[in-house]
């Protein structure tokens, strides 16, 4: 019987490949994110969970044509929007006089995070809120509306439950659109009510030197019980901040701006809450002057591009001033100047500085 063998023939394994997403420092170069994937999956679907890699607020995200879908845009929007309808948006709103009916047509309609501004005014143009003629301008009031919301959203306003602990206050000069969250009021605006009034008569003036004298010798020792918190000092700086603003001066205009600025008496004395708040708002006066000074001596600029331009060197500039960073050598560094110093990534800086050591 002739011999018979048996032959089994295995071909060999077929290779398949897979992809690596990754997602890069546009300032660093450095990898912040990064996911391996079959070759099937699609390359919009790993942007949420590149996204969720990434600690801190996105600047900015930039992809070829492979991302350009909505549910990219939409996971970027719900990672890191700039306007948000949440909450805290709507109550905005209602605070601010926005109609009943556009506050409603915001609230049904199931978009509530918006990357960008272009996204926030289509979606505004979508509901028709743009060509409404009504006062208060609604397209501004829902604007400032998201804003607060994509703050919110963000986790900025961190609540303050008790006295002393750590919370974000909100210190303005008073207008209406920064009167959100915890608020304080800035005494240097408040103060200079009282210092613009016009007395008529010897005792109209004596009156009010009087009180400007008063106001800013609080003000000093509410400074130095900053720095030197006291629960029984802060009892009698509220009742001496009482016997200010409620005294009778026979001046009937002082007297009626004294009983305002009394009602305001949480805000101007939120300090005695949180000590590590300013009295003022001249750091961010400060801040600001610096484009105001600009456009008077070099006038308007010829495009809206320009004025970006303009604002976001100045406010880099500001920023690095803060640090202590030399902003030219900042400028080397991002513009990869032959030898230049390293200067680490703005927001790392900004952080380590907010750390308490």
């Amino acid at each position: 019987m002739p011999n018979r063998h048996k032959i089994s023939c295995v071909a060999p394994a077929r290779r398949s490949w897979r992809k690596l997403h990754i997602g890069l420092d546009a300032d660093t170069g450095q990898i912040v994110a990064a996911a391996l994937t079959a070759k099937e999956v699609d390359d919009g679907a790993e942007v949420g969970p590149l996204l969720d890699q990434v600690p801190g607020p996105l600047a900015s995200f930039t992809a070829d044509g492979a991302y350009d879908q909505e549910s990219v845009s939409t996971a970027v929007a719900e990672r890191h929007p700039d306007a948000a309808i949440i909450a805290a948006a709507l109550e905005y709103m209602r605070g601010h006089g926005l109609p009943g009916q556009v506050i409603a047509l915001l609230d049904a309609h199931p978009a509530k995070l918006f990357a960008d501004a272009p996204a926030w005014a289509a979606h505004l143009a979508r509901l028709g809120i743009d060509t409404l003629a009504v006062t208060p301008d609604p397209v501004q009031i829902a604007t400032q509306g998201a804003l607060w919301g994509a703050v919110c959203h963000h986790g900025l306003p961190t609540p303050d439950a008790t006295p002393g602990a750590a919370g974000t206050v909100i210190v303005s000069d008073g207008a209406g659109q920064f009167r959100v969250g915890t608020h304080a009021l800035c005494w240097v605006h408040a103060e200079r009510l009282v210092h613009k009034l016009v007395p008529a008569t010897p005792e109209q003036r004596r009156a009010v030197e009087v009180t400007r004298a008063l106001i800013w010798w609080l003000y000093a020792d509410l400074k130095a019980w900053a720095c030197d918190p006291c629960p029984r000092r802060a009892a009698a700086l509220r009742a001496r901040f009482d016997r200010i603003f409620r005294r009778q001066t026979d001046y009937a205009t002082l007297d009626r701006l004294l009983a305002r600025l009394h009602r305001r008496k949480h805000e101007l004395l939120r300090v005695l809450q949180h000590p590590e708040i300013p009295l003022h708002t001249n750091g961010s006066e400060n801040d600001i002057r610096a484009c105001v000074t600009k456009r008077k001596i070099s006038g308007g600029t010829m495009s809206t591009a320009g004025r970006t331009a303009r604002d976001v060197m100045l406010g880099l500039m500001k920023t690095c001033g803060k640090l202590k960073v030399s902003f030219y050598r900042y400028l080397g560094d991002r513009l990869h100047v032959p030898g230049a110093v390293s200067i680490p990534p703005l927001p790392d800086l900004v952080r380590q500085a907010a750390t308490p050591a």
